[in-house]
């Protein structure tokens, strides 16, 4: 019995929180982490409570392997699961990557639908049936937890995915996903397909049916629940709904919406929710996905008012107007106010309240650039301190380190930046003139560090906080031989932040992962 079949087994109404960040999230243009990046959030999923958490699809690179390798390392709680084609190679090197955790899954999948098995993988029913069998049984002789995916599943014959779903269980899968891959469902139609599963599939209760909703229509949230009201026990999600194209069902909406609504959804599940806010966040520094503002849950508008009658209501009774606390999602009010004159002390407490465990030259770091800041500041917020810590700790192992900018600007001309640099621990400077500030900045990086073949998708800038004071938080990304890297960059001054930004990037591609195999770059989008 898999440790996920046990949880619904001892509670039916327990549901299996099956975390893709790493792997269909990760698959966002712009989104891929490096190996650090991935374990650091691979252990804030573990802390997070997630059950199952996807690492990667070890076959794709040596580094994608080693990732899912590593993370199986670290990982204390959760079951780590490797995603695979019904492929013998990609098969044997799931099995291997999850080799060292406590707890893994080998997570294969094929097309059912006729479009899929027609022009992408050019196979009859027959040979789909026969190749769900053999992807199965040779999964499990790397281990008892195996779960099969249909990929296109919502737009699959309700016959042939039934005979499918048999197959897969009869041959050993424990769990049984079914994917709206390219998120064309509505909620009553991907319901009715997981209810007529459980009525038609003679052996479906010796598996957990599961849920993989993508957002195209803005219904994967929606899709997800209605399969779970309809016997499904596992929800596949991604923080922040990252993910392909609008991305997938967004973790923390599914597990707040079953917690709010207890009444008319009396699911569970494992996920400490006060640690959702700085999961959220550490993704978005990751990723340089910026949150938007609306966001359900995580926005940063998700828990504030600004009309008159709901600040009225609030202030009388903050039921009125709010459905959930900031508290149960990880959000506190400040209780210790930081300023020029604050010393180590309470800097390090307040570090330690918002969830950060620095090493002592990273903290000492981060220390002269609050003094800085505090001093170009009067109020300095929460929202000022993430960021400018989660700045300085990207920056820690990083090979070119910002050193100094100057800038000269203006509508006279010419601007002209002067930029220094330290490369492996020697400094480099540069002057180089520009078509404005920004340009002269990220000519002087390149004049420093040659990088011809990169070329600058993005260059984002936003406030942190409000006023004319708030730091500035830049997001660059770069492109370069198909991969695309993020980096950013907070600082009160928007210029230097953009330095910082384009240097984090810069890194990245120093450091990037070996490119996808080419045999398996056109099939990584699934399920």
């Amino acid at each position: 019995m898999t440790r996920a079949f046990d949880k619904v087994k001892n509670d039916p109404n327990r549901i299996i929180i099956f975390d893709t960040t790493l792997r269909d999230g990760e698959q966002s243009p712009g989104c891929s982490m490096n190996l650090e990046e991935k374990l650091k959030m691979a252990v804030l999923l573990d802390d997070l409570g997630v059950d199952v958490i996807e690492a990667g699809f070890p076959i794709a690179s040596p580094g994608d392997f080693e990732a899912v390798n590593e993370i199986a390392k670290v990982v204390k709680n959760a079951t780590v699961a490797g995603l695979c084609r019904a492929k013998q190679a990609d098969i044997e090197a799931s099995g291997n990557a999850i080799k060292p955790a406590g707890s893994k899954r080998i997570h294969t999948f094929i097309s059912t639908s006729p479009l899929h098995m027609k022009y992408k993988l050019k196979m009859g029913p027959n040979s789909v049936i026969e190749a769900v069998h053999e992807s199965v049984t040779l999964a499990r002789g790397f281990t008892d937890d195996v779960e099969w995916s249909a990929e296109d599943a919502s737009r699959t014959e309700d016959d042939f995915l039934c005979q499918c779903v048999e197959t897969a269980i009869n041959a050993g899968a424990t769990t049984i996903n079914i994917p709206d891959t390219v998120g064309y469902a509505i909620p009553e139609e991907y319901g009715r397909q997981i209810k007529m599963l459980f009525e038609r599939v003679p052996n479906i209760d010796k598996a957990i049916i599961s849920t993989h909703c993508h957002n195209d229509l803005g219904l994967a949230v929606a899709n997800s629940l209605a399969g779970v009201e309809n016997g499904a026990r596992q929800v596949e999600c991604t923080i922040n709904g990252i993910g392909e194209r609008a991305g997938n069902a967004a973790l923390e909406e599914i597990v707040m919406t079953l917690r709010t609504r207890h009444d008319a959804l009396p699911y569970k599940t494992g996920i400490d929710t006060t640690k959702i806010t700085k999961t959220s966040r550490t993704l978005s520094t990751i990723t340089g996905f910026s949150v938007q503002p609306n966001k359900a849950i995580v926005g940063a508008n998700a828990f504030a008012h600004a009309s008159g009658i709901h600040q009225d209501g609030m202030l009388k009774n903050n039921q009125t107007y709010e459905i959930m606390t900031p508290e149960s999602v990880g959000l506190k009010e400040s209780k210790l106010v930081l300023a020029k004159h604050s010393g180590r002390a309470a800097f390090k407490s307040k570090l330690e309240e918002l969830g950060f465990d620095l090493s002592e030259q990273a903290f000492q770091d981060a220390f002269v650039r609050f003094k800085a800041l505090a001093d170009r500041k009067k109020q300095i917020f929460e929202d000022d301190l993430i960021a400018l810590v989660e700045d300085e700790v990207i920056r820690e192992n990083e090979t070119v380190r910002f050193v100094s900018l100057q800038v000269q600007a203006g509508s006279k001309g010419p601007q002209i930046a002067e930029l220094c640099v330290k490369v492996e621990g020697e400094e480099k400077c540069a002057k180089v003139e520009g078509n404005g500030p920004v340009d002269a900045i990220f000519k002087a990086i390149r004049e420093i560090m040659p990088h011809e073949d990169a070329r600058l998708q993005l260059y984002q800038v936003h406030a942190v906080t409000g006023g004319t004071d708030a730091q500035a938080e830049v997001t660059v990304r770069l492109e370069e031989g198909g991969k695309t890297v993020n980096g950013q960059g907070a600082d009160a001054d928007t210029l230097v932040a953009s330095a910082r930004a384009y240097i984090h990037a810069l890194n990245k591609l120093l450091t990037k992962r070996e490119s996808m195999n080419p045999q398996t770059a056109g099939d990584m989008a699934a399920p």
